[in-house]
């Protein structure tokens, strides 16, 4: 096997495990995909997605940390949640993950509730705690989704329409630093 075919499959690998990642708590998904991307570049020899294209793909890596962090914060915060629910449903997301899809599904909410319960012990308080932590967690999870489709988009961009399509040095994803 060729060494740019083994850089492919991995960069193939990183980006599988990304998007499962996306999903599921236990694996970093958008920096797992970042890496194939940075892989998949390599084994072109950045010929084809440069520089411009992967530090953009850095950038969105970048903020899917702050897009997490605030759709979980924003969604706790809006029913007035303790850092307990919150712990709670972080808990109750990776205990879910050997439940499966429904554990995946419920664990954020019950963790949160429990949490919250753990607080203070009103059971109307802990259920609107959870149920917006658990929105926050889905859609942090789908924003995160959002990001990595747009990172593959601009990957594929840069590498077959840029790459095929235009002479170099026109396309603005693959700009190149001139030689000196």
């Amino acid at each position: 096997m060729s060494g740019s075919v083994g850089l492919w499959l991995l960069a193939a690998a990183l980006v599988a495990g990304g998007l499962a990642g996306s999903v599921l708590p236990a694996l970093p998904g958008v920096p797992l995909v970042f890496a194939g991307l940075v892989v998949g570049a390599w084994a072109d020899d950045f010929q084809r997605v440069t520089w411009l294209t992967l530090t953009l793909l850095g950038l969105l890596t970048i903020a899917s940390f702050a897009i997490d962090f605030a759709a979980t914060a924003l969604g706790a915060k809006r029913v007035g949640a303790t850092r307990l629910a919150i712990l709670g449903a972080l808990i109750g997301t990776f205990g879910g993950i050997f439940l499966g899809v429904p554990g995946l599904i419920l664990g954020p909410f019950v963790g949160a509730v429990a949490g919250e319960l753990l607080s203070h012990g009103k059971v109307e308080q802990a259920t609107r705690a959870g149920l917006a932590t658990w929105m926050g967690l889905v859609f942090g999870t789908l924003a995160k989704l959002a990001l990595v489709f747009t990172m593959l988009s601009v990957f594929a961009a840069a590498y077959f329409i840029c790459g095929d399509t235009l002479p170099p040095g026109e396309c603005p994803l693959t700009t190149r630093l001139p030689d000196s």
